[in-house]
């Protein structure tokens, strides 16, 4: 993994889910002194994501695909990902 995690982050979703909108923000700094939470940031996202992949999808299997794209990150130190995920029928 090159490169920042946020960085690595965008390219997985981009790569995988083909989204039509994507916005992921860095909120480590909300959560300093957390569980999880380290000194140089990089464990704590938000995840915007309108994608075709997710029409017909639970909320729940939204977050699982998610989640399992970002596998990866998570086991070299993303502690926590806020995702809000939707279909293109569903974005205003």
């Amino acid at each position: 993994m090159a490169g920042t995690l946020k960085d690595w982050i965008t390219g997985a979703l981009d790569a995988q889910l083909a989204p039509q909108a994507l916005a992921v923000v860095d909120e480590s700094h909300l959560h300093a002194g957390h569980s999880g939470a380290r000194p140089e940031g990089e464990t704590h996202f938000r995840v915007e994501i309108v994608s075709a992949a997710f029409e017909g999808k639970s909320r729940v299997d939204r977050h699982r695909i998610v989640n399992g794209i970002l596998d990866e990150a998570f086991k070299r130190g993303l502690h926590a990902l806020a995702v809000k995920a939707k279909a293109p029928s569903e974005a205003a």
